[in-house]
């Protein structure tokens, strides 16, 4: 998102220390924390509905999953073949071939690792400034380059080494999972109605056993290792390997697929279709709810707030000509990319305004500007004026 700009202007900009923020190409800042607030509820509701479907966001949205199971390891599997080619190299002698392999496979995951910390940086100090520190010289930016080279070593440890501990120890999205399951929540199911009792296949034999053959593909696809046949378990992150496995063994012995599939616990205890409960119904009103009024918030933001307050410790003053005057501090914040002058005049009541400086004032694009200027009024002749 980074790379891709509109109107000039990022897709996405979370440049945190100066507390600027673009989102789908419009320019947020402190002032309108409100909407991150609520955007961040929305967030949470979204991956509590995404739960009744079992953990989808787990399975293929989380970037963690998706940098394993899409770049890391199938380079793996390309440089060291199957997990059962890859545990007989690991357990073999350091020879030439095995060196040349983990050599080849860490050189890269440390470049990707490289370009994810520089990606990762794009989206806080926007993709042109990357691309101005790259080409000016290091000596300018070592406090970035520190923070750089600290990322790449995370991503690569993390990529590398830590794997699925992330999942099943680290993040506590695996651990808060269990309080939003219910009977009716989809996740990866092993159909144990059909699958029992487990018996080794025997072609041309009448068969007596359930529909699994105990050929233990499902578990040693599984990234973190678990028996989905033990049931749902924490560790499992939804990313269907498992049913692959099981529907191509399946198919090799011309059995019907779907012995591991998505299902709810009703759905294959008591063959019940599965259906919008309660819960899941008040979830979905709550989130097209939260939707609607972010999409309120962003239609209706100002790009120009100004804030006027009366200056600390200054008291009015009377004037010769029977007025009375006091200090004003004006905060006019200019959240568009354009600089455009103002103009400065009282509505609805005679006075006067001279600020200081000059009375034709540009603002400054992107930037809070601030000005001084005295209110001047007649004095009220009556308490009813």
């Amino acid at each position: 998102m980074p790379f891709i700009k509109v109107n000039g202007l990022p897709f996405m900009l979370i440049n945190l220390p100066k507390g600027k923020f673009i989102l789908f190409s419009k320019i947020f800042w402190p002032q309108d924390f409100f909407i991150f607030a609520i955007a961040m509820i929305t967030f949470i509701i979204f991956v509590v509905l995404f739960t009744v479907f079992g953990r989808l966001f787990c399975g293929w949205v989380c970037p963690q999953t998706v940098f394993m199971e899409f770049v890391f390891r199938p380079i793996e599997w390309l440089i060291e073949g199957t997990p059962g080619q890859q545990k007989k190299l690991n357990e073999g002698e350091w020879t030439f071939q095995k060196i040349w392999k983990k050599g080849l496979k860490h050189f890269i995951y440390f470049s990707i690792s490289f370009l994810i910390a520089n990606t990762f940086f794009a989206y806080i100090v926007g993709i042109d400034e990357l691309f101005k520190i790259i080409r000016e010289p290091l000596s300018e930016h070592l406090v970035l380059l520190s923070g750089l080279i600290f990322f790449t070593y995370l991503f690569y440890a993390v990529f590398a080494f830590v794997r699925e501990i992330v999942c099943t120890t680290i993040c506590p999205y695996g651990r808060l999972q269990g309080v939003m399951f219910d009977k009716d929540t989809m996740q990866i199911s092993y159909d144990y109605k059909r699958g029992e009792p487990r018996g080794k296949f025997k072609k041309h034999a009448e068969r007596t056993d359930g529909d699994c053959i105990n050929c233990l593909k499902c578990v040693q696809v599984c990234p973190t290792g678990i028996d989905i046949r033990n049931g749902i378990q924490m560790e499992c992150v939804g990313c269907t390997a498992c049913i692959d496995a099981c529907d191509d063994v399946m198919k090799s012995i011309d059995f019907k697929t779907g012995l591991i599939r998505y299902a709810s616990e009703n759905e294959i205890s008591e063959s019940r279709k599965f259906h919008f409960n309660g819960r899941m119904k008040a979830y979905t009103g709550l989130l097209t709810l939260l939707v609607i009024i972010m999409g309120v918030l962003i239609a209706t933001r100002k790009t120009v707030d100004t804030y006027i307050s009366r200056v600390n410790g200054q008291l009015y003053q009377e004037l010769p000509d029977n007025r009375i005057s006091n200090l004003f501090e004006a905060k006019i914040i200019n959240k568009t990319r354009d600089a455009f002058p103002i103009t400065w005049r009282v509505e609805g009541v005679d006075g006067k305004i001279d600020v200081i400086g000059t009375k034709l004032i540009t603002l400054k694009s992107e930037s809070i500007n601030k000005f001084y200027f005295l209110l001047s009024m007649p004095k009220l002749s009556n308490a009813k004026g």
